[in-house]
């Protein structure tokens, strides 16, 4: 399977985030053209801010490995990763990381910071961008649009008293 092909499966898997209410974020780990670890964004329904389709993913992996270590792995994910995902990318010695969107918030893959070319980290993880970044950042962009729309229906219909919403 191509790259492609690989981020349309973690595009699946962030639809599956966004239909549970979380941010579309999905993930996958394949390693020798087998996909062993499959995640995505559950932090709100988790209760649970580690709960990063990233995360997900590699705990996923790392069990049907039977290890931590995931080298010879590569991580496709469809927002570019955070801080804490990007550390734990490392951690995990993950050999190439695939995403799709970028990330001008969090990002730690080049968008704010850059933790994958930081040259005092022992391991170094390759990346590649872009890849079906239309359609990840779009899937993004809806659904933000969504609730951006349902929390003005709902402050709309909110009572209010002498010009405030009442909560």
């Amino acid at each position: 399977m191509t790259d492609n092909e690989y981020m349309q499966i973690a595009l699946q898997l962030a639809q599956q985030a966004a239909d549970s209410g979380e941010v579309p974020v999905g993930a996958i780990i394949v390693k020798d053209g087998e996909i062993i670890g499959r995640g995505s964004n559950s932090p709100i329904g988790l209760h649970d801010p580690t709960a990063h389709a990233e995360i997900a993913a590699l705990r996923d992996a790392a069990q049907k490995l039977g290890n931590y270590r995931l080298p010879d792995c590569t991580l496709y994910v469809t927002l570019e990763p955070c801080a804490m995902c990007s550390g734990a990318i490392q951690h995990a010695r993950i050999s190439r990381l695939v995403y799709g969107a970028n990330d001008p918030k969090t990002g730690a893959c080049g968008s704010v910071v850059d933790l994958m070319a930081e040259d005092r980290l022992n391991h170094h993880t390759e990346v590649v961008s872009g890849i079906l970044a239309e359609e990840c950042g779009a899937m993004l962009t809806r659904f933000f649009a969504q609730r951006r729309a349902q929390s003005k229906q709902q402050n709309l219909n909110a009572p209010v008293k002498d010009g405030k919403v009442i909560t």
